[in-house]
């Protein structure tokens, strides 16, 4: 197995065997040289078998490791980050039950660059059999108590009293903290799909499905509802009209709080290529500058890195605010958002409206025997052609899927259908 966009993933037990994991964390324990890390994932039913293996990896390598059991990724971040030790975390994130997948974090809790991944690839090609005292290996250690303090403190003081919140938690990895975080900020919750079994991570529920969130929002007049994902690192949210606000929305709102109090470096968000048009519109229009990057979190994170930017994102919902965090955080994003909401005095359909307007956009994913990284080149004229008709006021995008084996096509349009006529046929070239 190859590294993709967020780490390695497959169907458990089949693509990803506890033999692979096993192997991958000593050949992550060699090349990253950590003598501690701290192991954590989500509630799919094969993550204790994977995180059982890699965690003898790592030990067999001689790292102390630390097990932090069902652990959102951003939770496993923090930790790296305080204990100065190497993560990891066991998660599909957004895929189905069946699937799992391994993410890795540097010491210090950042995600890998690509050329340590392919560094780590080759070493899974090269491994002798271990010799010399195996690490320790600890139980959960109460980290949630750490990671929940460190959520709060950027609300600096401030609380959401008043506000009547719905959180949907895929009944994924953050099932355990989500009422207790937004408790104690003292806002009203109520929380959704908290009750994982193994099978039912973001079955119909959590950010890759919010029709469940979107009635109970308006059922329980909430003025805001937040979709987190399985493993707790993106949020989608909806108003208090069920109409849904998506990480495109979500970053402009908060890039323009940001700014107003001078808190937005450089005046600059980072976004990736999936961005919206109309955000870069409106951004272009409020004076904020956008650095683009390509799909996946980390890729807007080195670019926060590189340049000392303060917030960059995905249409998604990963939303990395690097002065508090190393990585996408659904919980943290939650928190500045409804803390915008608050401060504000406005309703959530107001700021998301005021903030951008979206461009029509259609997304058709194609299913692939094999990856296709090439595929934007092999079909280069086409996507010239199909860009020539839309001319500036639309957008195309045709990329191979760094998780899932897929191709999707992205159109942005004037209209929906211009945009769906032209997706449906560029992917009639793609297949």
């Amino acid at each position: 197995m190859r590294f993709g966009t967020d780490g390695v993933r497959g169907r458990a037990n089949t693509d990803l065997t506890a033999s692979f994991a096993l192997d991958l964390g000593r050949a992550a324990a060699k090349v990253l040289r950590a003598s501690v890390a701290v192991v954590g994932g989500d509630s799919r039913l094969s993550t204790p078998m994977l995180e059982a293996a890699f965690v003898a990896g790592l030990a067999a390598e001689g790292v102390e490791v630390h097990r932090l059991g069902v652990t959102p990724t951003p939770a496993v971040a923090f930790e790296a980050q305080r204990l100065g030790a190497m993560g990891a975390v066991i998660s599909a994130s957004h895929n189905p039950y069946h699937d799992n997948g391994i993410k890795l974090f540097a010491v210090g809790g950042t995600k890998l660059p690509d050329d340590v991944e392919r560094v780590i690839e080759a070493q899974l090609l090269e491994l002798d059999p271990p010799s010399g005292d195996p690490g320790l290996v600890h139980g959960r250690g109460g980290s949630a108590d750490a990671y929940v303090e460190h959520l709060l403190r950027t609300l600096d003081g401030r609380d959401l009293t008043g506000m009547r919140v719905v959180v949907d938690a895929a009944n994924g990895a953050a099932s355990h903290l989500a009422a207790d975080v937004f408790t104690r900020t003292g806002a009203q919750v109520v929380v959704i799909n908290d009750r994982p079994d193994g099978r039912n991570i973001n079955d119909r529920c959590g950010a890759t499905d919010v029709d469940g969130l979107r009635a109970v929002v308006t059922a329980e007049r909430a003025q805001v509802g937040i979709a987190l994902d399985g493993d707790a690192d993106r949020l989608i949210a909806v108003d208090e009209q069920g109409d849904v606000v998506d990480g495109d929305h979500v970053i402009a709102i908060c890039a323009a709080d940001l700014r107003a109090r001078g808190l937005l470096r450089d005046d600059t968000v980072v976004v990736t290529v999936m961005t919206n048009l109309g955000f870069r519109l409106a951004m272009e229009a409020a004076g904020i500058a956008v650095v683009e990057t390509p799909v996946g979190d980390r890729y807007v994170l080195e670019a926060l890195n590189e340049h000392g930017y303060s917030l960059g994102g995905e249409q998604s919902g990963h939303v990395i605010f690097s002065d508090w965090a190393t990585t996408g955080d659904g919980l943290l994003t939650a928190l500045v958002l409804l803390d915008v909401v608050q401060r504000s005095g406005r309703r959530l359909s107001q700021l998301a409206r005021d903030a951008m307007t979206q461009l029509p956009q259609v997304l058709v994913n194609i299913p692939v025997a094999e990856r296709r990284p090439d595929i934007a080149a092999e079909l280069a004229d086409e996507i010239a052609a199909a860009q020539a008709e839309l001319g500036e006021t639309g957008r195309i995008l045709v990329r191979a899927s760094g998780t899932e084996p897929l191709v999707r096509v992205m159109v942005e349009a004037p209209t929906a259908e211009q945009a769906r006529a032209t997706a449906d046929r560029l992917a009639a070239q793609v297949r």
